[in-house]
C-alpha cells in the first residue's frame, strides 16, 4: 500500500504530461497525492476495521468510507462521473472501466491470509464502482 501511495504521489506530475526515461525527479514541486491515494486509503482504512467475511456489509463499509473520504478531499483530482457517485444516488456502482479500483486493491494483498480472499477483497473493492465486465 505504501509503494502504491508513493508511486501515485511520484507520478502525478506525469499523468497528463507523461515521458518516457528513467531519468526524473522523484518529488517535484507539482506532486501530490491523487484521488487514486485518497481511495487506497478508504478501502485500506475498511479492510483493517471490517469484518471482511461478510461482504455486503464490507461492500457497504467500503461506499461509506470513500464517500467520506472522497468528500473530504474533493481536489483530489476525480473524473466527472466518480464525482456524481460521490456526492449522489445510492452508492451502485456506476459501469466504470478505468484504472482506479486497480491501486485501491493494494491493500487486499497485504490484509488476506491467502490468494484467493486477496482476489476477493480486491474485486470486492473494485465492484462498488467499477463494475463494467473489461
Amino acid at each position: 500500500m505504501l509503494g502504491a501511495i508513493i508511486g501515485d504521489i511520484i507520478g502525478s506530475t506525469y499523468e497528463f504530461n507523461p515521458i518516457k526515461s528513467k531519468e526524473f525527479e522523484l518529488f517535484s514541486p507539482g506532486s501530490r497525492p491523487t484521488d487514486d491515494t485518497v481511495m487506497t486509503v478508504a478501502v485500506g482504512l475498511v479492510t483493517a476495521a471490517s469484518d471482511c467475511t461478510d461482504e455486503e456489509r464490507y461492500r457497504q463499509d467500503l461506499i461509506r468510507f470513500m464517500r467520506l473520504l472522497g468528500r473530504e478531499y474533493p481536489d483530489a483530482g476525480y473524473g466527472k462521473r466518480f464525482i456524481r457517485w460521490l456526492n449522489e444516488g445510492n452508492g451502485a456502482a456506476y459501469h466504470s472501466y478505468g484504472n482506479g479500483s486497480a491501486m485501491r486493491a493494494s491493500f487486499a494483498g497485504w490484509a488476506a491470509q491467502s490468494l484467493e480472499e486477496a482476489l476477493l477483497l480486491g474485486k470486492l473493492s473494485a465492484e462498488v464502482t467499477h463494475n463494467h465486465p473489461e
